[in-house]
C-alpha cells in the first residue's frame, strides 16, 4: 500500500520507493557539469528547504544559492578545492542566525499572524517567551542552536534530492571565515556552517559502485520497553 496514498494528489510513494531512495543515494563526489536540475525538480528542492521544521518555528538559517559562476570560482580554493562547488547543478550554503534579537522575533511574529490571520495582541504571550528563551539567552547557546537547526533544513533537502534521484554532497570541508568574507556576509548577523551541491553524478565518479557501510541496527537502535 502507498505510504501516501491518503493525500490528496500525492504521487505513490511506497516503502520500497523511500528504501531505495536511501540506498541510491551517496556523497557524491563528481558531478557531471552537463547536466542541470529542471525548474520543476528545482522548486520542489527549495520548498523541502522553506518547509524544514525548527525549534519554536523561527527558521534562524537562510540559503544562499550561488548561481554565479565567478563566485562559485572564488569559494573553490577554500573549500579544499573540491569539484563539487564548480561543476554542481546548484551550490547551496547554509546560513545559521548568530544572535537572536528582538527584531528577528518580531518579524517572524508578524509573519505569523499574517499567515494565521491572527491579531498581533494576542501573540503577545508567545512573543515573550521567544524573548525569554532565545533573545535572552546567552549567545554562545543561540549559535550553537541556530546551527543544530540549520542542519535539519539540511537534512530535508537531502532526503527530497534522493527522493527525486538527484544526487546531493553534504559540506563540511570549507573555511567558513573565508566564505563570509566572499560572500560578503561580515557584520550581517549570519554566518556559514556547512553547504550541499546538487545535480547529477559523473559517470566516472567511483564511489557509486562502492557499497554504503552502516553499523547494524542492532549496533544503532535500542527499544526500550
Amino acid at each position: 500500500m502507498p505510504v501516501f496514498d491518503t493525500i490528496k494528489g500525492a504521487l505513490p510513494m511506497t516503502h520500497k520507493t523511500i528504501q531505495d531512495a536511501l540506498e541510491w543515494r551517496y556523497a557524491t563526489k563528481k558531478y557531471d557539469a552537463t547536466k542541470k536540475i529542471s525548474d520543476a525538480d528545482w522548486t520542489t528542492l527549495r520548498n523541502s528547504l522553506t518547509l524544514a521544521p525548527s525549534s519554536y518555528g523561527v527558521q534562524p538559517w537562510k540559503f544562499l544559492v550561488i548561481e554565479n559562476p565567478d563566485v562559485r570560482k572564488q569559494l573553490k580554493p577554500v573549500s579544499w578545492n573540491q569539484t563539487q562547488v564548480t561543476d554542481a547543478s546548484h551550490y547551496v550554503v547554509f546560513l545559521y542566525k548568530e544572535k537572536m534579537d528582538a527584531d528577528f522575533v518580531q518579524k517572524f511574529i508578524n509573519r505569523v499572524a499574517e499567515v494565521r490571520s491572527a491579531p498581533l495582541e494576542a501573540l503577545d504571550g508567545y512573543k515573550n517567551m521567544l524573548v525569554e528563551n532565545l533573545v535572552k539567552a546567552q549567545e554562545e547557546k543561540i549559535r550553537v542552536w541556530s546551527q543544530r537547526q540549520t542542519y535539519i533544513a539540511m537534512g530535508f533537502l537531502l532526503q527530497t534530492a534522493a527522493l527525486l534521484k538527484i544526487d546531493a554532497t553534504p559540506m563540511e570541508g570549507f573555511d567558513p571565515v573565508a566564505y563570509d568574507k566572499i560572500l560578503g556576509l561580515e557584520g550581517s548577523g549570519w554566518k556559514t556552517v556547512a553547504t550541499v551541491a546538487l545535480g547529477y553524478r559523473h559517470q566516472e565518479d567511483a564511489l557509486q559502485n562502492q557499497k554504503k557501510v552502516r553499523f547494524t541496527e542492532d549496533d544503532l537502535i535500542q527499544y526500550i520497553k
